[in-house]
């Protein structure tokens, strides 16, 4: 069961209770975040896709939730790296952005975040854009801290 419910913008999050006994694997596992939205024609370009700096918005939302529910500190993009547009995304259509940590330093922490098209009315799922984002955990005053304790 979830220990907390946030809300951030339109987003619901569900956080589960991340405890201080968990292995790294265990804590990376649970921090896995998955988001769903609708691709509606507001979000798109004059070819009826995606605005890119759309996606990398939703990619950067959804990669700071994750280090977010990783470390459970106030947390901070600093870098993206390549992010691929490997195909368009149609208005019409379901997204599915997925975020997992995928390295651990000491005061940061990499998250690579895919996102999935799916159609409304069928089962067809494939993969559109990747990327990776750096994030780092910071105090009160903005400074870097430990991502764990």
């Amino acid at each position: 069961m979830p220990s907390k419910v946030y809300f951030l913008s339109n987003t619901c999050l569900f956080l589960p209770k991340i405890n201080k006994n968990m292995t790294l694997e265990e804590r990376i596992k649970q921090s896995e975040t998955h988001i769903f939205k609708a691709v509606f024609p507001n979000t798109t370009n004059h070819y009826d896709t995606l605005f890119g700096g759309t996606a990398m918005q939703l990619m950067d939302e959804v990669a700071f939730i994750c280090a977010t529910r990783f470390s459970r500190k106030r947390t901070v993009t600093v870098c993206s790296d390549r992010i691929d547009f490997n195909k368009p995304i149609p208005a019409g259509t379901i997204v599915e952005l997925v975020a997992k940590v995928t390295d651990v330093g000491r005061t940061s922490v990499k998250v690579s975040v895919e996102i999935f098209i799916e159609e409304m009315y069928s089962d067809s799922r494939e993969q559109a854009i990747t990327g990776c984002f750096s994030l780092v955990a910071v105090d009160d005053n903005k400074r870097p801290i430990p991502i764990l304790e």
